[in-house]
């Protein structure tokens, strides 16, 4: 790999975790532990949320410009506006997209690859401030599916925009590796033998899996190409989880299910796109038009529940996707403790109580779970290997906490071969791993 920056010590070595809902930035000096850099929300988090918020402001002049902010800060923003400028996320789970090129926004087109720039420029700045050298080559991770992709080509066509855009943002040097192979570089920094070990990653969009031989033995004689016994991955993960939850449990809330009449036959009240915009939170503004409105006054007037039809209307006005975002991730992660949890979102004029049994969320994720496990089985048949093979799960990333994800490797092989790391983290310093152990082969 290439210097990370003019002027310094070679052996800096920078990785970063580029992720569909979050990203981190890690640091390796010779002879000293990984560093990672760190993002005030509120508290100091190794996370940096991978949002990119613009808006127009009104110069004294009357002209208009167009200011962005990241991470943290463009959520903050976005809360405060009293005019909601455009909050964008997950621009990850596009990239595999041909047909999405970029969007209009404020009368401005702008490319998918520039919008994704603006965010990873930020987060290059802050972690240069706060690891006091300039960071211009790093080791970047990347799933083995991308969101989108059902070929290669795809998966090619992604990893090329996404090199454009880290260009775009002022890196000289960019590395590739897989996401859950810098897993296994975070966890063989710790193991004491040798061990073939299945990474399973977990992010927002995608769930990657690799099998692989790690150890203190095949660091001291490098990395071969046989110690990597294959990679599989799929574009469902965390995002697809939430979705499902809004769906069965959020929607049904606010009218999905209702009925209208409309010269004497029932129809459904509100149309099902509208609905399917509340699955992904940040879609929530798109519907505060005047187009949706009539559609919605219309729906209330008509409907045979328009209580629920009213809740809705009151969720689109007040601009309540974020929060009600919030609202779902907590009872995921209570799901995750307790085998019953209740949904519970208030804020504005919502007030929203609901029970929800752990098998009932269990049963509304079935077809994600099913994938996740072919996934892992077709893995371990095209490398050949058994259960019984394997030392060692190593699971990270958000969704890694899903009992019933969990669940899928405790079957195959037994509650005492799992590990999991720091679940938010592990990628990016196994990434800043990778990187120093290819300056040492390069040098």
């Amino acid at each position: 790999m290439a210097e990370i920056g003019s002027g310094r010590d070679l052996m800096d070595a920078a990785g970063i975790d580029f992720g569909t809902t979050n990203s981190s930035v890690a640091l390796v000096r010779e002879g000293e532990p990984v560093r990672l850099a760190s993002f005030p929300v509120g508290r100091e988090s190794p996370s940096f949320r991978s949002v990119l918020y613009l808006e127009q402001l009104k110069s004294t002049h009357g002209a208009r410009r167009i200011h962005s902010l990241t991470g943290p800060d463009a959520i903050l923003r976005y809360l405060e506006a009293e005019e909601k400028g455009r909050l964008i996320q997950s621009l990850k789970s596009h990239l595999s997209s041909r047909s999405l090129t970029g969007t209009e926004i404020f009368g401005r087109r702008h490319r998918l690859e520039d919008l994704v720039s603006r965010i990873l420029k930020d987060l290059r700045k802050s972690a240069e401030g706060q690891f006091g050298i300039p960071i211009r080559s790093a080791t970047v991770g990347r799933p083995v599916r991308f969101v989108g992709a059902d070929s290669s080509d795809d998966d090619d066509f992604a990893l090329g925009r996404l090199r454009e855009a880290f260009t775009l943002a002022g890196f000289e040097q960019v590395d590739f590796e897989f996401e859950p192979v810098a897993a296994a570089f975070a966890y063989q920094s710790a193991v004491a033998r040798d061990e073939l070990i299945l990474i399973g990653d977990f992010g927002g969009g995608t769930s990657d899996f690799s099998l692989l031989r790690v150890g203190p033995g095949v660091m001291r004689r490098g990395q071969r190409p046989e110690d990597f016994l294959g990679n599989s991955g799929l574009g469902q993960a965390g995002d697809a989880f939430d979705a499902r939850i809004v769906r069965k449990l959020v929607s049904p809330a606010l009218g999905s299910n209702s009925e209208a009449r409309s010269l004497n036959k029932l129809l459904p009240a509100v149309p099902a796109w509208i609905y399917a915009n509340l699955e992904r939170w940040h879609y929530l503004s798109f519907l505060r038009t005047n187009n949706v409105r009539e559609i919605l006054k219309s729906a209330r007037i008509r409907a045979l529940e328009p209580g629920k039809i009213e809740a809705l209307i009151a969720l689109i006005e007040e601009d309540l996707g974020f929060q009600l975002h919030q609202a779902v991730q907590r009872l995921k992660f209570e799901l995750t403790r307790n085998e019953s949890a209740v949904f519970h979102f208030r804020d504005g004029s919502m007030n929203l109580r609901i029970p929800v049994a752990r098998a009932e969320f269990e049963s509304w994720i079935a077809e994600e779970l099913h994938a996740i496990e072919l996934c892992v089985d077709t893995l371990l048949k095209d490398a050949g290997v058994s259960t019984s093979k394997v030392d060692r799960v190593f699971l990270t990333g958000g969704s890694s906490f899903v009992p019933a994800v969990r669940r899928i490797f405790a079957t195959r092989f037994g509650e005492d071969r799992i590990s999991s790391g720091n679940e938010f983290t592990s990628v990016a310093h196994g990434l800043a791993l990778r990187a120093a152990d290819r300056i040492h082969r390069d040098s």
